[in-house]
This record gives C-alpha cells, structure tokens and sequence, in this order.
C-alpha cells in the first residue's frame, strides 16, 4: 500500500503564516544590494547569506581574483613537453578571463623536469634523468602566486600517492626494476585507445623481451624524433639510430616516452596471460589486431593495406 504524500508546502495543523519582515530589514535589504552592485562594478564580490535565527542578513566576502585556485588539467599520456605547453595555455586563459597572471612558467617547468636522481627504488646509480613518467596526470588547482616547481611537488607527490597502489610482484619475478614497469607503462599509454587492450599490449611487451626480439612500437620513435602522430613515420626515420628506436634496438627504452595514468601502470605490473607477440592497429583506429602467428600477423597487414616485410 502506498501512502498518498501531504501536498509539499503546506505544515498541517498550523495554522500560521510566514511573518513579513519589519520595513527597516527591508530597506537595509536594498541598501546592501546596492552596495553589492557597486562593488562588483569596482571588482570586488560579496555573497549574502541569511541568519538562520532570524531575517538579518550578513554579507560575507569571498576572496579576490588573484587568491581563488585555478585549475591545470594534464591527461594521461602527456609528455613533459606537452604539459609545458598545457601551462602556457592555462595562463594565457587565466589573464584574459581572470585578470590575473599567474607564476607558473612553461620555461621554468620544463627545466624543473629536466633532471634528476631518482630513488634508489627505480635506479640504483647515481645517473640523473628526466621527471618523464613522474609527472602524474591529474587536474591540480594552483594560485596564481603558485611556481612551477611547486607544481612539478604536486605532480610527484601525487605520482607517490599512486605509485603505491601498483603491485610489483610478477615484475620482479620476470627481472625488471620498478623504473621499467614505468618505461613499459608510458608506452601502453601512448598505444592503447581501447582500455580493455592494455594488458594484452603489456603482454605483448614482456613476452618480446623474454624472446629477446626488438619491441617494434613506433611511439618510442616518434617520441625522441618530435613526429606527431597525425604524420606518418618515413623510412629514414624507421631507420634512425636513436636509442628509443624499438625497430632496430631490442629492449626497453632509456626512459619512459609519457607520463601514464594509474591503470597503465598497473597493466605494465599484471599483463594478460597469453602469448601474443604482434599487434596493429584496426582500420577504426581504436582496438589493435592480436596473434601470436607471424605469417597470420603479415596476412592481417596484407588484407589491410599495410607495408609487409615480404
């Protein structure tokens, strides 16, 4: 049985309206709202909130401008460079929207990033390299007094904060160090579209490292060469000698090639049990083909147009 609900706004049993407020609450009402237009002509803001025991109303400030946060989205996969130049977008926005200009420097960012010890988890000599794969991507709120190496503490603190969430088990069983689970992450993130596929490309890579063939992902390349994946890769640069060249040098890269997200991080920890060792990508350019069979592997990119090694 369902009851038949009070009709809303009406206290039963009652009796008694809502008192109208005396005329000098009133007329302090307007004046307080003229003070408000005047002050927000003049940049300033003020918010009115009502007493809960009675009509008085109490104006209360909130903050300029230059001392409200900002916001900075980095998305997973970002280079380093690529945040530098996030950076520079955000704060063009903030001084064309917000008046204000903030702190934060693509310059100084990328020099933040540039170098650095690592832990002794990830490296145990004392070679520096760059925050590449560090940088968490998440969106941060700054101020506009905030710095870029304060930003660059965000992103490590919350690169830790993750980080710890990832179980290193099955890598150290398989002989790589926490610094190439992050190198294997950063190219998952730059491969996979499709979610689901990145523990089968993770798959992929440890099983080519344990068969000690060449890992052939071209984002490495693209990655020390500077070529947007919207260009394709020319032959000369298929060939180049470049250490990131995953063609022609079995292993993994020097460093990680992007900055990746938690679940990344996580597939290059677990990958898929199968034993996959060629993938390509699907005419919708989302999912990827998957075997384990070379001559299946070169009929796929046969039947789809792409170049064979016959």
């Amino acid at each position: 049985m369902v009851e038949r609900p009070a009709a809303l706004g009406v206290a039963r049993g009652t009796g008694r309206r809502r008192r109208r407020p005396p005329w000098w609450v009133v007329y302090l009402r307007r004046l307080i709202a003229l003070a408000l237009l005047a002050g927000g002509l003049a940049g300033g803001y003020w918010v009115v909130t009502t007493a809960l025991a009675d009509d008085d109303p109490k104006p209360v400030k909130v903050p300029p401008a230059r001392s409200r946060p900002l916001r900075i989205v980095f998305p997973e996969g970002f280079t380093r460079e690529q945040m530098a130049e996030r950076i520079t977008a955000v704060d063009a926005i903030a001084r064309r929207r917000r008046k204000v200009d903030p702190r934060l420097s693509a310059r100084v960012y990328l020099r933040s990033t540039r170098s650095s010890k690592l832990p002794s988890t990830y490296a145990n000599d004392k070679k520096k390299r760059p925050l590449e794969g560090f940088l968490f991507p998440a969106t941060y709120e700054f101020l506009p007094r905030t710095t870029s190496p304060q930003l660059v503490r965000q992103q490590l603190r919350a690169f830790n904060r993750n980080w710890r969430k990832v179980k290193l088990r099955y890598s150290r069983g398989k002989n790589l160090t926490p610094y190439d689970v992050l190198i294997i992450a950063s190219m998952i993130e730059k491969e996979v579209i499709a979610p689901e596929e990145r523990k089968l490309v993770s798959a992929v890579i440890y099983n080519r490292l344990r068969a000690r063939i060449p890992l052939g992902i071209d984002a490495t390349i693209r990655y020390a060469l500077k070529v947007p994946p919207t260009k394709s890769l020319t032959r000369s640069q298929l060939r180049h000698p470049t250490p990131y060249n995953t063609r022609i040098h079995r292993g993994l890269v020097p460093t990680p090639i992007s900055n990746p997200g938690l679940a990344s991080m996580q597939a290059a920890a677990h990958p898929a049990v199968v034993n996959y060792l060629y993938f390509v990508r699907k005419p919708d350019k989302i999912h990827h083909f998957f075997t384990d069979d070379y001559g299946e592997f070169q009929q796929y990119l046969r039947d789809h147009g792409y170049p064979t090694d016959a």
